[in-house]
């Protein structure tokens, strides 16, 4: 195998190549060219929902005016608390005038962002849908089916059937949705030099690029964390790189917006870094759909990796000298400097990380850390 492949990178995104584009729509656009949705757009920038609907297709938002908002705003909710209810806002389906008026049996149940957080017991991430008498469609929250007075108002905008924007009267009220949330540890510090990734945390503080991860938390940030184990595995090839390069390598292992595991899922195209900058473009591509694994290799960036010569790798042969094959058959034929293994062998690591445990949305602080300042 390659020296290189050392290097692959196992978090992996399994590749399916999308011909629509996940980014044809910008909610916090839409929804500022009309002012009475100014508090509803403040808040979903504030909670970090209007990236999440940004990144996704086939999906409704239910907008509510100022005065509406109001009401909830006067609940004195956490902005945790306050993300889950307008997670209930968003369903993960299309739903445009014509088929709200047209539900079949005058009635359906359709899941919200806020059940895909999981953070939702049972169905409470539900709302049900019902086209009453008279013209109206009712909205009422599956946790409180004693709220009657939720109607549509207006559509604001529709794109069949990639994300429809409409009006609808009041706050959908859940009990589950308002419930106390604790705020999330944003001390980048602390979350760093805990459960697995002290290793890490110690390169990036003798480094000097902890100073960089730390002044980008007021933005949000996206840290992929190499266990203890990788950080030891791969010292003696960190030790072989400039300065330049192990910081560059660790800013490699940053990404400056906040991305929560819902936000990867649906990710689709190049994702800058920490270390992007000018020339130096040290990012990687996220394609959809995602499956994420445990990160158990430091991550490698192809800028450094084709001068990386590390001290206990075997001099090349000589020029016109073959290699033997194995009596196991191997290939005896190496990868040339300009094949594309020289960035890491992508299908041992695709097999090796398919045998591996897949992470669900609770995922371990030590191999993915997601901060962001909300």
């Amino acid at each position: 195998m390659h020296p290189s492949s050392a290097f692959s990178l196992l978090i992996l995104f399994t590749i399916i190549l999308s011909t629509t584009t996940t980014n044809a729509h910008n909610i916090t656009r839409i929804l500022e060219k009309n002012h009475e949705f100014s508090t509803f757009n403040h808040y979903l920038t504030l909670t970090h929902l209007a990236g999440e609907i940004n990144r996704r297709q086939t999906i409704t938002v239910c907008a509510v005016d100022n005065a509406a908002m109001s009401t909830l705003i006067a609940k004195g909710l956490s902005l945790e608390t306050i993300k889950n209810v307008l997670s209930l806002h968003v369903f993960a389906d299309y739903y445009g005038t014509k088929k709200l008026h047209q539900i079949t049996k005058g009635s359906t149940s359709t899941a919200t962002m806020y059940q895909a957080t999981g953070e939702a017991p049972g169905t409470t991430g539900f709302v049900n849908i019902t086209d009453v008498k008279g013209g109206k469609v009712q909205f009422t929250p599956e946790d409180n089916p004693s709220q009657t007075d939720v109607v549509y108002v207006k559509s604001i905008l529709e794109m069949p059937y990639n994300i429809s924007v409409i009006q609808i009267s009041q706050i959908l009220s859940s009990p589950e949705a308002e419930a106390p949330t604790s705020a999330p540890d944003l001390n980048l510090t602390s979350l760093l030099q805990r459960d697995g990734c002290k290793a890490f945390y110690d390169l990036l503080l003798t480094s000097g690029a902890i100073g960089t991860f730390l002044s980008t938390v007021d933005g949000g940030v996206t840290v992929f964390c190499p266990s203890d184990d990788a950080v030891k595995s791969f010292a003696p090839k960190y030790e072989n790189l400039t300065a330049e390069g192990k910081t560059s390598l660790l800013l490699y292992h940053g990404v400056p917006i906040y991305n929560s595991m819902g936000m990867l899922r649906s990710s689709n195209g190049l994702m800058n870094t920490l270390a992007t900058e000018g020339a130096n473009k040290y990012d990687f591509t996220v394609q959809n759909d995602v499956a994420i694994y445990r990160i158990d290799k430091v991550l490698m960036p192809r800028e450094l990796l084709k001068g990386l010569v590390v001290a206990d790798e075997p001099a090349p042969a000589p020029k016109g000298a073959k290699k033997k094959a194995s009596k196991k058959g191997e290939d005896a034929g190496a990868p040339g400097p300009d094949s594309s293994n020289d960035y890491g062998d992508d299908g041992a690591a695709v097999q090796k990380a398919n045998s591996g445990g897949k992470l669900g949305a609770s995922v371990v602080m030590a191999l993915f850390l997601v901060v962001a300042f909300l």
